[in-house]
């Protein structure tokens, strides 16, 4: 009988999760989706540009990585204020997140452009392989404002329960961004063949123009409610304190991949040749950020959910919603690591002709489909706590599980071990790690706090 009750539960939380996480998977595929383009042109100009690109692509991914907050905050407190039913508040907090990717942009921008090349250095490769990382940073950097809006308009909408616009401006940026880097890189008619250079090039003309077609929703939005467009210093700076936490959330695992990525340039250094494991290590987390893109799908409902039920003041909601999206996480971990398991031999071709980086990458594919399930179930919860605004204890929860793995993985390197083992030791005690921490969070129930506030 219980079966028969919660049945339609079910039904109803599985179309409400559909409806948010179906247009977010397709948006969050779309992201990852400008490197992978990008890797595929570039891969075919050689293996040492794929290298190059892998390591300017870290430093990028790290830069605006650490400024995700700037949409997960939103989501977070614009679902809350539309809970409560505080529409106008909402589109006013959402204003005041993409005034501080300005603010947060223009310097970060600068300063990337000017230090592309120590910043480069500092992962110690050859330099055939920093001069193309180097070119390829110092005009990616262009587009990294422009990103932040992308983040900071998307996470408003996401908030206000519109995952479909986000979608529509990815696939048309991405369907741009190819044909840009196809064009540049190697040229046509009266365009020059730039190489690597119009790779970047490319990709920062398709994110300016990704960024205004998103401000201009949000600014529509925020006119039909009357909610000031201009900057609100308080409300700026609450924002930004609000995103600390976050800020220390992704800190700690944009620190972990740059620990990871250091130890893969450790032991191929020792080994005499670096270009081919660490463009092979390029590959396979350029493959992982994809993949969790796609988990984080329902992350991203979760937050947009939670915040909306926890504003609303319904604790039941929240906590069902919750158990529902676990399940969907561990399905959905499933499916994708027997895709990747299952595609691993054939990968390689689409990115580079180098036999040696192809075979490397199969063994390295196997560990990481291995390992998501666990990411399905650490993502969904790391959303949902999100959405409840508890980004404190992912702070703190984040920082254990640094402080844990970042001297197994250096020591492992240091004592020779190959790529597929320091793979091994990430998804077993960095994913095993984050797992531990947010299933104990989730179990209990301070993180469920109501009202229109986030913490």
């Amino acid at each position: 009988m219980n079966r028969l009750v919660r049945r339609p539960e079910h039904r109803l939380l599985d179309r409400e999760i559909a409806r948010l996480a179906v247009p977010a998977f397709l948006a969050l595929v779309a992201e990852p989706l400008f490197l992978l383009g990008d890797a595929a042109v570039v891969g075919h100009l050689g293996t040492r540009e794929l290298a190059g690109l892998g390591i300017a692509g870290t430093v990028l991914a790290t830069i605006v990585g650490l400024c995700v907050f700037l949409a997960y905050g939103t989501t977070a407190s614009v679902a809350r204020q539309l809970g409560a039913g505080h529409r106008r508040a909402a589109l006013a907090q959402g204003i005041d997140g993409l005034w501080l990717a300005v603010a947060i942009g223009i310097p970060v921008t600068l300063a990337t452009t000017l230090l592309a090349g120590p910043l480069v250095g500092l992962f110690g490769a050859s330099d055939a392989v920093n001069d193309p990382a180097t070119t390829y940073l110092r005009i990616a950097a262009g587009g990294i404002t422009p990103l932040l809006l992308v983040l900071a308009t998307t996470g408003v909408l996401r908030g206000l329960q519109d995952t479909r616009t986000p979608l529509v401006v990815a696939i048309v940026g991405n369907l741009a961004n190819i044909a840009l880097n196809i064009l540049l890189v190697y040229g046509a008619g009266p365009v020059p063949r730039l190489e690597i250079a119009g790779s970047a090039l490319g990709s920062v003309i398709a994110q300016v123009g990704m960024a205004v077609a998103l401000v201009l929703v949000v600014v529509r939005a925020a006119r039909r409610e009357d909610a000031d467009l201009r900057p609100d210093l308080p409300g700026v700076r609450a924002a930004a304190r609000a995103g600390v936490p976050l800020l220390v959330r992704t800190l700690t695992l944009r620190a972990s991949l740059l620990v990871t990525t250091y130890a893969v340039v450790l032991a191929a250094g020792s080994a005499g040749d670096d270009a081919v494991p660490i463009a092979t290590h390029q590959l396979a987390l350029t493959l992982w950020g994809f993949l969790a893109f796609v988990l984080d799908a329902i992350a991203i409902a979760a937050q947009a959910i939670t915040g909306r039920h926890l504003g609303a003041g319904d604790v039941a909601a929240a906590r069902a919603v919750t158990n529902r999206m676990v399940g969907w996480g561990v399905v959905s971990g499933v499916v994708t690591g027997v895709l990747l398991a299952a595609s691993s031999p054939w990968l390689g071709a689409l990115f580079t002709p180098d036999q040696g980086v192809r075979d490397a990458l199969v063994p390295v594919l196997l560990v990481a489909a291995a390992a998501q399930p666990i990411a399905g179930v650490v993502f969904v919860l790391d959303g949902v706590l999100i959405g409840a605004g508890d980004g404190r204890y992912l702070a703190v929860a984040g920082l254990i599980v640094l402080c844990g793995y970042a001297p197994v993985v250096l020591l492992t390197s240091g004592l020779g071990a190959g790529l597929p083992w320091l793979w091994v030791v990430f998804g077993a005690l960095f994913m095993g790690g984050r797992l531990a921490t947010l299933l104990h969070r989730a179990a209990g129930d301070r993180w469920l706090i109501t009202g229109a506030g986030v913490r």
